[in-house]
């Protein structure tokens, strides 16, 4: 019998090959973008006027500025800035000075997004984390899938097939159930997961109770005591507390080595309490064991814990997956977060081969580069690639030039072009096409919407050009 794979649990609804049934945007609408990321604003505007509207670009504009644009006519308005007060600044000037006309906002934090949907009802909050979880998501779990979507206790799946996709509500087990088979987690593997000052209580607690058991032996064989005199006198003596009275009758080989099991009991207690101490007085990201221990099997491992990298390691727990976040500032704003959250994070550099078989990268589900710092995931990928060379990896990118040549030199993995999929979710809301999610499946770009009806935006394109040859 074959073995169960996602494919068997799930239920499909729909499917699409084309955007027949869909008409695109209604042409010739007035857009007005205020941005301070060129590449988003840029791609955004290339969209908007591709399906038969205009886009006026504007760049870092003061309130001088802004305000003689809004005098002109504008149908939508869309903020796109990569600092979320200045989003939200733009946001209550632009309805100040313009209000009631329909406003796009890029924005990463939940909370700052919260509070816009609450204080300007016509505006439409992309919180940049929910427009590419999904993507990400898909990548790190099942890739035969283009982007998961939780609801509820399943997870709505658009899954390829050729040249359609067909639309699946997918039970969480069957994701999370099963998948490649793994090396078994081993004793040595959880003792490298820990970090130093882990590893010293771990290795001191277990020095003491070895002396203690060789003590307790010796009093027992050599010393002829009752067992638990033995243990009273072994536990006095790695407390520095007192030996045995027994001891001073006994051989001289037995006084020798007790002296030097003493003197050995001190320093393991020294560490012992200084580890313990470190352990409680410390901000630990990590523990020994429990639900913040690191994972060694099974896991996802997430380098670079912006809003990005949180959002996908909560929804990665949330469907019952162990994740490993590495984050190498260790003042970043979302450590508390994930502290609060119970997400383990172990504070290094993610392109660090010796950090990532410390975090047995090998017998990991996949590894996730979500920084936002391409290169930096780029040099996370090729390091994965040369510690486990089959492992899953999939990439955060801004669809730039140096990650496109890097894919044509090394086998990365699965690319996520934020820009792109970011700047084309910015284009259909302001034009009230209002998605559910857009992504790319097979180098063509798709968009989810409502119904479980799934559109190739090529294929409105295809329309727009054929219109335009007819005019």
């Amino acid at each position: 019998m074959s073995p169960r794979t996602p494919h068997d649990d799930a239920h499909p609804h729909a499917s699409a090959s084309a955007a027949a049934a869909a008409p695109a945007p209604a042409p010739g609408q007035h857009v007005v973008i205020i941005e301070d990321d060129e590449a988003l604003g840029g791609s955004a505007a290339a969209r908007i006027s591709r399906w038969g509207s205009t886009a006026d670009r504007l760049s870092r504009p003061d309130d001088d500025a802004l305000r003689r644009r809004l005098r002109e006519p504008a149908d939508g308005i869309v903020i796109v800035s990569r600092d979320d007060i200045v989003a939200l600044r733009y946001a209550l000037l632009a309805e100040h000075l313009k209000p009631g006309v329909r406003l796009v906002v890029t924005i990463f934090d939940r909370t700052v997004a919260d509070e816009v949907s609450r204080t300007v009802p016509n505006c439409t909050v992309l919180s940049t984390t929910d427009v590419i979880v999904p993507s990400l998501l898909a990548s790190c779990l099942a890739p035969r899938y283009a982007i998961l979507l939780p609801a509820g206790d399943d997870v709505v799946g658009v899954r390829r097939e050729g040249r359609t996709t067909v639309v699946e509500r997918v039970p969480r087990r069957a994701l999370t159930a099963g998948g490649r088979s793994r090396p078994r987690s081993t004793f040595p593997a959880w003792f490298r997961s820990l970090g130093t000052s882990a590893r010293a209580l771990v290795a001191s607690f277990a020095a003491l109770l070895t002396v203690l058991a060789v003590d307790v032996t010796l009093g027992v064989l050599v010393l002829h005591e009752h067992w638990t005199d033995a243990i009273w006198h072994a536990a006095r003596t790695i407390t520095t507390i007192g030996s045995s009275p027994a001891a001073e009758h006994g051989p001289g080989w037995y006084k020798i080595f007790s002296a030097a099991s003493m003197l050995f009991a001190l320093i393991l207690a020294a560490v012992f309490t200084a580890s313990v101490v470190d352990r409680f007085t410390g901000h630990r990201m990590t523990t020994i064991l429990g639900a913040r221990s690191i994972p060694r099997r099974g896991h996802v491992v997430v380098v670079g814990l912006g809003q990005v990298g949180l959002r996908l390691s909560a929804q990665l727990r949330r469907l019952g997956l162990r994740v490993v976040a590495v984050e190498r500032n260790p003042h970043a704003p979302c450590l508390p977060l994930a502290r609060a959250l119970g997400i383990p994070v172990v504070l290094g550099r993610g392109g660090d081969r010796f950090l990532l078989e410390r975090l047995c990268v090998r017998r990991a589900s996949a590894l996730a580069a979500v920084a936002s710092d391409g290169l930096e995931n780029i040099a996370v990928a090729v390091t994965t690639r040369a510690v486990a060379a089959d492992q899953r990896i999939v990439l955060r990118a801004g669809g730039d030039e140096v990650t496109t040549e890097s894919r044509s030199l090394f086998r990365i993995g699965a690319v996520c072009d934020v820009t792109h999929i970011v700047a084309t979710s910015v284009a259909l809301s302001v034009l009230d096409a209002a998605p559910l999610s857009v992504f790319v499946a097979d180098g063509r770009t798709c968009a989810l919407f409502p119904d479980d009806r799934v559109v190739d935006l090529a294929a409105w394109d295809a329309d727009r050009e054929r219109q335009l040859s007819l005019d």
